[in-house]
């Protein structure tokens, strides 16, 4: 690229699809097991490292994991992938804690109640080896720091068993070798053991049976701590925050407005996106997910229930209700439906890690954007086209209005997104590539892999725009079976630096590596 030979070099071609494994699971369901709701897993996140990841689930609890191989030769892991060092372990993760972040709240004012589900996990910077995060459900964001405290116990009383002394009697414990009956507070019945008499003298040389106990830090336990709530800042439910590349402040999304907020400060924020028309009857949109951009703390983007992405610049105005681009795809002419603006809407936007790229999904389909190029995404991939026929059922059945996350991979070469029957799609987005891979929410991911060739991509004047499809088989998989919309993959994220993914298969975590 810097130099000219290197141009007219041939491509070197788009990379080959990888063959994903199964590396973890946390708490698998066996066979025929009732799932309880409040188990089910609602939000996941890895950090900016990939040492840690963070669930939420409908119960209000965080669980974090952490990753217990990024050891090896006592090199760190990434020194080692450098130096294209063999390392034959792929990324494993631990159990480290969990808290109650949420309680479910009673609006008295709207007689509403506040489910306690955790909507979105969001990691902060880390500090004085402290790990801080962000979790929100419906109404409250909360700003959470879990540190290793020394457990200080008393472990040695340096007491003579054979005496009764301090606030209880060592002498009634398993140890002790005298019979004597105490009273409280190291009293004793016998007159030559009461300490408090009035005619006690202290003995010459003092009483060789009183020592000081010795207090040590025994473990270190984990502590989760509340250290700020930023509460009443939203009428409609909460669908997104997002910290700012700043380190210092975040924005939170609701249908109508997004606010600004500081970390530090817990009782103010400013409002920066408001779309809630004079007259609500007026309403046409509402915003569906928000994320700042990854390097640029002055830009952010959008999406809404239209399918439209906008780009707004915080230094334009206070109030940014003009957006500085628009990203929509315009219809099809004669494709109108009664469901088109329903499988329309964006459930869920990601920058690429280098800001260049915008990844959103809808009802059918991921699209990626080029921030630069707002005609139209560079790239679209079909996730689960075979249901298009069945629209009407999915629309009676709720399932219509489901909101599935996507994600990118660390190197921006690949994308992916959830389904039902606890699937899961793999695209490559690099120019050329035909990678479209069904994987399965299980110990065998590979199982209902679909084996079909991927339309090739098309050229239109410089942009390659890329239609991917999968089965086209409507209502059943490789092996026949029926599609269950019962059990949908709605959270998944992708490791930041490796091909790592971890997806909630309602209460179980699945962890794959290629």
């Amino acid at each position: 690229m810097n130099g000219g030979d290197e141009v007219v070099a041939a491509p070197a071609g788009p990379p080959q699809p990888l063959d994903w494994k199964f590396s973890q699971v946390f708490g698998e369901r066996t066979a025929g097991e009732e799932v309880q709701e409040v188990d089910i897993i609602s939000a996941i996140e890895f950090d900016k490292t990939g040492d840690h990841l963070a669930t939420g689930d409908r119960g209000g609890r965080v669980v974090l994991f952490e990753r217990t191989d990024t050891k090896d030769h006592g090199v760190p892991r990434r020194d080692l992938e450098r130096l294209d060092y063999p390392i034959s372990r792929h990324p494993e993760f631990r159990y480290k804690t969990e808290f109650q972040s949420h309680e479910p709240e009673f609006d008295y004012l709207k007689s509403l109640e506040i489910e306690e589900k955790i909507n979105k996990i969001r990691w902060c910077q880390t500090a004085n080896g402290a790990l801080f995060l962000l979790s929100t459900n419906d109404k409250t964001i909360k700003f959470w720091k879990v540190q290793e405290k020394k457990v200080k116990k008393i472990s040695d009383m340096n007491l003579d068993p054979s005496k009764a002394v301090g606030n209880g009697s060592i002498a009634s414990s398993s140890n002790s070798t005298s019979p004597k009956r105490c009273l409280a507070n190291g009293g004793s019945p016998d007159r030559s053991y009461n300490y408090l008499g009035n005619d006690f003298s202290f003995p010459t040389g003092g009483i060789p049976s009183l020592r000081l106990p010795v207090v040590t830090s025994m473990e270190t336990n984990l502590v989760a701590r509340c250290r700020r709530v930023y509460a009443h800042a939203h009428d409609y439910h909460i669908n997104s925050i997002s910290n700012n590349s700043d380190g210092e402040t975040f924005i939170s999304a609701d249908d109508l407005r997004i606010n600004l907020w500081n970390l530090e400060i817990s009782n103010q924020s400013f409002n920066i996106v408001d779309v809630k028309p004079a007259n609500m009857e007026d309403l046409t949109e509402v915003i569906t997910s928000a994320e700042f951009h990854p390097t640029h703390c002055n830009t952010l983007a959008y999406s809404s229930s239209k399918g439209s992405i906008r780009l707004i610049d915080l230094r334009q105005s206070a109030l940014c209700d003009s957006h500085a681009k628009l990203f929509e795809e315009p219809e099809a002419p004669g494709s109108r439906s009664f469901f088109t603006e329903i499988i329309a809407s964006i459930s869920d936007i990601k920058f690429a890690k280098d800001g260049r790229y915008i990844l959103s999904r809808d009802y059918m389909t991921l699209k990626l954007w080029d921030i630069n190029m707002d005609s139209g995404p560079v790239a679209t991939f079909q996730v689960h086209e075979y249901l298009r026929p069945k629209l009407c059922d999915l629309y009676e059945n709720d399932s219509i209005f489901d909101k599935f996350e996507c994600c990118l991979s660390g190197d921006g070469l690949r994308v992916a997104t959830g389904s039902y029957s606890n699937l899961f799609r793999v695209f490559g987005c690099a120019p050329g590539s035909t990678e479209a891979t069904t994987l399965e929410a299980s110990k065998n991911p590979m199982r209902r892999q679909v084996q079909t060739p991927s339309r090739p991509s098309r050229s239109l004047s410089s942009i390659t725009r890329v239609v991917r499809r999968g089965a086209e088989t409507p209502g059943v998989d490789a092996n026949g079976n029926s599609f269950d919309f019962t059990t949908k993959l709605l959270h998944l994220a992708w490791h930041p630096s490796e091909n790592s993914i971890a997806c909630a298969a309602a209460n179980s975590l699945y962890m794959y590596y290629a």
